[in-house]
């Protein structure tokens, strides 16, 4: 999808007009504008159509469109951008945009799409545009952002400037002084980050036997057996699989865009599976009789490629189709009733992680298996108060 390619002249009005096509989607998108074809109305409607790439990424698009009208807000956005500050060649706005640019072929196109994006609506939002100004710049973000979100953004501006500056766009980095310290992490001690082997156990229990949600209980297992990431799961076809079914291969994972990409850490591994495992079982069970190896092994309820949005309804909560309302998913669900802490689906990696050392596993194989570094399982994968109970078989 190039995204370039959403933004045209409409021959009737002509206007500025976004239009672009989504997969699961039979109709064509169009948003008007009312903006004349001008460079400060593109870069207004590049930021517009920017929002909407990233919403997609999050898996919280809008189709009804509502939330990406143009108001005459948006009006007087462009009127600002038509007024570039005499103090500095450059806004401030301009020097992310080239700095995007430099950074898109150097990290992935869903970090661009999420976070430099979330980085450019706030800078849309500043009292000023000139670098000079930064001071004030770094006041506004203090008062309006979180914490967390102003050190991020100070951050990102600081580096956005220091390239800026060595590619000679201005003369220094004058965000370089004004960073602020990251916030610490608060600790909660009853925070839960893995389940307990029954409460592994009853959550697979109820997505067999509900009706509802037990085509998805193969993918759950799956997860809580293995400790993949579910975009791994996802983005696994039956070639990433032996014939045996004992050499689980991940690769590569996916997102609401489709992007099949590396894993989370650009590691590559191979997951060991017992001959006579329950893992093996359920990958044999669930074996088309002639697979084809291109095909998804976990696919939706309507053969819809696994994406979180998907897992998210039948997980934590999904919206009726006739009204607003909300059920809550089959987790969500056991959580209200008292039976098991509500916890994301990350937590099946969590899981499996933190028993598998509990029953005696090196944590350098977990690690091996799981795609990550050692320090990384010791640090966030053990969690003392699953760990000091007593273990039953794992």
């Amino acid at each position: 999808m190039n995204e370039d390619n959403w933004i045209s002249v409409d021959k009737r009005s002509n206007r500025l007009v976004i239009r672009f096509s989504l997969p699961g989607f039979k109709r064509q998108f169009f948003i008007g504008t009312r903006l004349e074809d001008t460079p400060e109305n593109r870069e207004l409607v590049r930021r517009k159509r920017n929002l909407i790439a990233a919403d997609i990424a999050l898996e919280r698009f809008d189709a009804t469109l509502d939330s990406y009208r143009f108001s005459p807000s948006d009006q007087t956005a462009a009127l600002r951008l038509k007024k570039p500050d005499p103090d500095s060649p450059y806004s401030l706005q301009e020097l992310w945009r080239r700095f995007t640019e430099f950074k898109s072929s150097q990290i992935e196109k869903t970090t661009i799409l999420v976070k430099y994006q979330q980085i450019a609506n706030y800078i849309s939002r500043l009292p000023t545009q000139s670098t000079v100004d930064a001071p004030k710049i770094r006041d506004w973000i203090l008062q309006n952002l979180t914490h967390y979100m102003a050190w991020e953004t100070l951050n990102s501006l600081s580096r956005c400037c220091e390239w800026a500056s060595d590619s000679g766009l201005i003369s220094g980095n004058p965000f370089f002084k004004l960073r602020i310290p990251k916030p610490k992490k608060k600790s909660y001690d009853f925070e839960y980050k893995a389940f307990t082997l029954e409460q592994r156990d009853l959550i697979i229990q109820s997505f067999e036997e509900q009706r509802l949600y037990s085509h998805y209980a193969p993918l759950v297992k799956f997860l809580f057996w293995t400790g993949t990431r579910p975009g791994e799961a996802f983005a696994l076809t039956w070639g990433d699989i032996s014939a045996d079914r004992c050499r689980i291969s991940i690769n590569k994972s996916c997102n609401l865009h489709r992007i099949h990409k590396g894993t989370k850490n650009g590691l590559k591994r191979i997951f060991p599976c017992q001959s006579g495992s329950k893992l093996q079982k359920l990958l044999l069970d669930i074996s088309p009789v002639v697979p084809d190896s291109r095909k998804l092994v976990f696919v939706s309820k309507t053969g819809r490629p696994m994406t979180s949005s998907i897992m998210f309804s039948f997980w934590n909560e999904r919206k009726s189709k006739s009204s607003a309302f909300k059920y809550p998913g089959l987790v969500k669900d056991l959580a209200l009733a008292g039976k098991i802490p509500y916890l994301k689906p990350y937590a099946t990696r969590h899981t499996f992680a933190t028993w598998a050392i509990s029953g005696g596993v090196s944590p350098d194989k977990v690690a091996l298996w799981i795609g990550d570094t050692v320090e990384t399982v010791l640090t966030h994968y053990c969690h003392p108060e699953i760990v000091s109970a007593e273990c039953p078989d794992f």
